[in-house]
């Protein structure tokens, strides 16, 4: 195995509840249990001596080709070697109906076949529990064995003859045409791991079959059917990746520590929920017809705030519970020698006024898409977020990118303020609702006054990151997707020709070029390069917009997944991966190129 597999070589299986990477190789470099935001099992992605991994692969060189079902998160990997061809499929199971999410079992489904010729193969079993910091120990039971770590084990269940081999738990075997062979791996306390070797291949062969089904009868809700509905359809399966499905809590990204400047420090742990991100997630999700993500974050919020405090904070766990302190793991080498390792953000102690408007976003463009009676309770709650607004939208903050420096005024933050009052006053109107409409109202004109007169720099023309500042910045994109001003608006056309001269490398865009406090430099912004294109599209610049969209597709790897930011030099993925940002950007820009997107 490549000891030094890119982001890029990496696919995305999960269950609503955690996530695996799987290499080109066969290999799971990646993979926390129970949840998202769990500590590793399998860490070589971010150490590859010391990270374990789960491998399957032909002992011969082989090429590579591989592709998720259609409309599912199964993935298939092919190996051509000189002697045969083996598929191997792999898949988390999908929870489905079951009636507790909570229950069903945490597991990696591998099913090998030969399909033609003769192919010996390999298997790797090397657990390395809480990040590689818990030894690990092997017990032997008929129909496979089970690692044991600190308070937790990993059943593996396979006909395979595995033995152990140093650290691992290793098999070879030769398969022909017409032969398949399982590998389930589970997770949980001692004892479950120790049953769930007993279970067969036909109980597997069950589990794929319905994760199949699950996986499409969920894609055929997708309404998209434009030009690039594929590339739509697989973002929309990577965001579903990202939710936790027994509370509707959503992630950034599954990862931790990936890199935006290989070798530096810029790297973050993204396995927790933002505000912010899940408002553009779930936006994005209900532009093409999934709605139910957005009810279940709805309620997800409301026990987050307990039905009257109104009080949010930057980013969640996946239960709605303050995150963890951010820290380093200073024993693990980093993704290609990137270092400090974090776990928990430091975020969580920010302040981010622009959370509130996200917020109310989600939820009201919820109310609009799917006509359903408004709860008082919901209201209420929505009231409160727009009444806290009014009494902070004036505070500095950290901004959308989390500037680690002293607090400003930056113009995304008071944009998404003015989008809370903006989108609550068009609900309480349309459905005659209670409210306060005149202090909304002044709050409204107040916010928008501010962004024209103090962050527009006369200068540069352009309109900048933060009120009375020059630094040029791709995040006053949002401006006119929000619907703040037109894209046609002379300022808005004045501020893309100046950032796309400042921050553009071929249409992919900076976030921005200043100094921010940190050591390194920042790559292209993904979701900023698809802010780019939507505000084009909509300005009548459909040509170049499509050229810069396609270019930007032509990034993503090789089973259509994108990253947090791209090498506008090299083309490499960088930052956490898959990451949601990425995709609901994806999502959005192809929907304005259609002309089927809305505010």
């Amino acid at each position: 195995m490549s000891a030094e597999c890119s982001i890029a070589d990496h696919a995305l299986i999960g269950n609503g509840q955690s996530a695996a990477l799987i290499s080109r190789d066969g290999a799971v470099t990646w993979c926390c249990w129970p949840r998202f935001d769990s500590p590793a099992l399998f860490c070589r992605l971010l150490d590859a001596e010391q990270g374990g991994y789960f491998r399957v692969a032909p002992t011969r060189d082989a090429q590579v080709s591989r592709a998720y079902e259609p409309g599912t998160n199964v993935l298939r990997t092919t190996f051509e070697t000189t002697g045969g061809r083996l598929t191997l499929t792999d898949l988390m199971p999908a929870p489905g109906d079951r009636p507790d999410a909570r229950d069903f079992p945490h597991q990696i489904l591998r099913r090998l076949a030969c399909e033609a010729g003769e192919v010996e193969v390999a298997v790797t079993v090397r657990p390395t529990f809480d990040f590689a910091r818990v030894q690990c120990r092997f017990e032997m039971c008929p129909g496979g064995a089970v690692a044991y770590g600190q308070g937790e084990a990993l059943g593996i269940s396979t006909g395979l003859p595995l033995r152990v081999e140093g650290d691992a738990l290793v098999a070879r075997t030769r398969l022909k045409a017409g032969d398949e062979r399982w590998i389930a791996l589970t997770h949980g306390p001692a004892a479950h791991a120790e049953r769930s070797v007993e279970r067969d291949a036909a109980h597997l062969e069950d589990e794929l079959q319905a994760t199949r089904r699950y996986w499409r009868e969920w894609s055929d809700q997708c309404a998209y059917h434009g030009p690039y509905r594929d590339a739509v359809l697989r973002s929309a399966l990577a965001l579903k990746l990202l939710i936790f499905q027994p509370t509707g809590g959503i992630i950034a990204a599954p990862t931790t520590s990936l890199p935006a400047d290989p070798g530096g420090v810029r790297n973050w742990d993204y396995r927790y929920t933002w505000l912010r991100d899940a408002g553009l997630v779930l936006d994005a999700l209900q532009q093409i017809g999934f709605h139910d993500e957005t009810k279940a974050f709805i309620d997800w919020l409301e026990a987050l705030c307990g039905g009257t405090d109104c009080d949010l904070g930057v980013l969640y766990t996946v239960d709605g519970e303050e995150p963890p302190a951010e820290r380093t793991l200073d024993h693990l080498a980093g993704h290609r020698g990137s270092r400090p390792v974090r776990v928990g953000n430091a975020a969580a102690q920010q302040q981010q006024i622009d959370c509130y408007g996200h917020v109310v976003d989600a939820i009201v463009l919820c109310y609009e898409r799917m006509p359903r009676t408004m709860r008082d309770e919901v209201w209420r709650f929505l009231c409160g977020l727009v009444d806290r607004v009014a009494e902070r939208w004036q505070e500095p903050d950290q901004g959308p990118w989390e500037l680690r420096k002293p607090a400003s005024h930056h113009v995304y933050s008071k944009l998404f303020c003015w989008v809370a009052f903006d989108r609550a006053l068009r609900l309480a109107r349309s459905e005659h609702l209670p409210a306060d409409f005149d202090a909304w109202e002044r709050a409204h004109a107040a916010i928008r006054e501010a962004i024209l007169t103090r962050g527009y720099d006369t200068q540069q023309h352009a309109f900048v990151q933060a009120f009375d500042a020059p630094v040029l910045d791709a995040s006053v994109l949002a401006l006119p997707l929000a619907g703040l001003l037109p894209a046609h608006d002379p300022r808005v056309r004045s501020t893309v020709a100046r950032l796309r001269e400042r921050l553009s490398v071929d249409g992919l865009m900076y976030r921005y070029r200043e100094d921010d406090g940190l050591d390194g430099h920042d790559s292209t912004f993904t979701l900023c390069s698809f802010w780019l294109v939507r505000v084009l599209a909509r300005a009548g610049q459909q040509d170049e917009a499509r050229a810069i969209f396609e270019r930007i597709l032509a990034h993503a790897n090789d089973v259509g997944l994108l990253s947090e930011q791209i090498d506008p030099t090299h083309g490499a993925l960088l930052g956490n991966f898959p990451q949601g940002f990425a995709h609901l950007g994806l999502i959005r820009a192809a929907l304005d190129l259609d002309g089927g997107g809305d505010v």
